[in-house]
């Protein structure tokens, strides 16, 4: 017997209707491209991304074409969010930070009909125009007295496109199953990955991001995406701001730390999202100029993902801040939230160190992932805290196949997807990151943590960065490299910052030398590149015995 309940899709342009019904008034604040701050409000952003769907209308684009964009965090972007999902086609946020090339790849083997990008692009357009083979036309994401004088063909300015156009349009009810958006992912082996997210996923994940155990956001909030809209639709804050009402604040290019608090400060940031060498720069520009941000700031929590939040991060925001930081995460693959470090009723009387170890964990996995941790022969570990084993996740936003079938079947029989990760998780059901399968260190046949060893060292006062690899040894198999980034003007010898290290790690855990570097090689989206810190320490000998 089926329920006797009204059967309505759940589609991206549901959750447009309900701000414009609910909550118009609620504001989205964008530092532009061209400068100055601009404001508007859901209403504005649902009437305009009517005015695009009409525009793409009428240049014939299809359900399901796929529609790019090279863009940061802006009003404009967040019409094409909903304006290009709702009409059915598929909003291809594409990360402005890859190489030409990959971009080139990318846009090629989605095959995007249509390109939108802000003007900071406007050259790497010019570059890569020529060999984006599908796409119609550009479409420069500004007004006709800014166009970019660059030589690309059928270049359209978006102000031009949506002028004139009605402001009323009929969403068409699509299945929620359709795609909506999609996402590639270098965190695999090869060629980048498309990951298609569909309109159901979508709003279930974004319903996720308001819970308490999420986010908690709310009407209440006003919310600094620091976290880029190229990076996996912005963990899916646009939509679950609409969803809530949230004050969305867009910060545009201007992501040093300077620019964040004043952001911060003047638009009454109470939940800010991003990965923590944003957060770093953050603090380091609150170090040199001596402010208060306890004081200055209604900044309440932060969420920090993309990469293991250091020890030393969490305990400024909690001290100096007077904020609490969610450390979340997550894959493109998932939508990519998996778990949110909250707290349970069992820590309200705990100490700040305790709650600081409890904060180095990922968290516990939302209504909608389901976890679990496996040995080398796929026998389930139990959740003691103790026993790591590879990650493998399930659940309604989780991908079940790459775009095109790349990389072939990525399910085991039961539908569960490796993530990549080694972890633990414990009785509580909070999970921990030890390090990623491809990044463990093997040492005497034991384990040891890169990332525990990393953000132990970035708890000393002298260090800006560090990152840890496996270094051949003839005797050990492996053992730990420190490679360090120290803060300007700072100093600290290898002996020194090993026996820093000492008594925060198991003693075999030490590494075995320290070397030092100008700065880390980093992904697109904020991660380290360990194969490329491999790759420059190769010919690295460590001292045997």
């Amino acid at each position: 017997m089926l329920g006797l309940m009204q059967d309505q899709p759940l589609l991206i342009s549901s959750v447009l209707e309900h701000a414009l019904s609910a909550h118009p008034w609620s504001e989205i604040s964008s530092r532009t491209v061209e400068g100055p701050m601009h404001h508007c409000t859901y209403a504005d952003i649902g009437r305009r991304a009517k005015q695009l769907a009409n525009a793409m209308t009428s240049l014939d684009v299809q359900p399901g074409d796929r529609i790019g964009t090279l863009a940061w965090n802006g009003y404009r972007h967040m019409e094409l969010y909903f304006g290009v999902s709702g009409m059915g086609a598929i909003l291809h946020t594409i990360n402005p930070r890859l190489f030409p090339e990959q971009i080139e790849f990318i846009a090629n083997h989605a095959e995007d009909q249509y390109l939108f990008f802000d003007l900071s692009f406007a050259a790497l357009v010019e570059q890569l125009a020529p060999r984006m083979k599908s796409v119609k036309a550009f479409i420069a994401l500004t007004d006709r007295s800014r166009m970019p004088a660059i030589e690309v063909p059928n270049l359209l300015c978006y102000e031009d496109l949506i002028d004139g156009q009605s402001s009323e349009y009929a969403w068409p009810v699509l299945d929620e199953r359709a795609a909506s958006s999609m996402c590639y992912t270098s965190g695999t082996t090869g060629n980048p990955k498309g990951v298609l997210f569909s309109h159901r996923s979508t709003i279930l994940h974004s319903l996720a991001l308001c819970t308490s155990d999420g986010f908690g956001l709310s009407s209440a909030d006003s919310a600094l995406l620091v976290v880029p809209m190229f990076h996996v639709n912005a963990w899916g804050m646009p939509y679950a701001g609409a969803m809530c009402g949230a004050k969305l604040v867009l910060p545009g290019p201007a992501l040093d730390g300077e620019s964040i608090y004043e952001l911060m400060r003047t638009e009454e940031v109470t939940l800010a999202l991003g990965v923590p060498t944003v957060w770093m720069m953050l603090q380091q520009h609150v170090e040199a100029r001596g402010l208060d941000p306890a004081k200055e700031l209604r900044l309440n929590r932060v969420v920090i993902g993309g990469a293991a939040a250091p020890r030393a991060l969490v305990e400024t925001f909690e001290t100096r801040f007077d904020t609490r930081v969610l450390h979340v995460w997550g894959m493109t693959e998932m939508s990519p939230l998996g778990t949110v470090c909250t707290r349970l009723p069992k820590h309200r009387t705990a100490r700040l160190d305790e709650l600081l170890d409890l904060q180095a964990k990922q968290g516990r996995a939302l209504f909608g992932v389901s976890m679990k941790v496996i040995d080398a022969d796929g026998s389930e570990l139990p959740h003691d805290g103790k026993a790591s084993g590879h990650l493998l996740v399930k659940g309604p936003w989780i991908v079940s196949q790459y775009f095109r079938g790349e990389g072939g079947r990525i399910l085991d029989d039961a539908g569960w997807f490796d993530t990549g990760d080694i972890a633990t998780i414990d009785p509580d059901g909070y999970m921990q990151i030890t390090d990623r399968a491809k990044d463990v260190i093997k040492s005497g046949g034991e384990w040891i943590s890169s990332i525990d060893l990393e953000n132990a060292a970035i708890g000393h006062p002298a260090v800006a960065e560090a990152a840890v690899i496996g270094i051949p040894h003839a005797k050990w198999q492996e053992r730990p490299l420190l490679v360090v980034v120290l803060k300007s003007g700072k100093a600290a010898s290898k002996e020194e910052l090993l026996g820093f290290l000492e008594t925060r790690v198991a003693k075999w855990w030490l590494p075995d030398d320290v070397a030092y570097v100008d700065e880390l090689p980093h992904t697109a989206t904020g991660k380290l590149q360990k194969m490329k810190l491999r790759e420059q320490f190769r010919d690295y000998r460590l001292a045997e015995g």
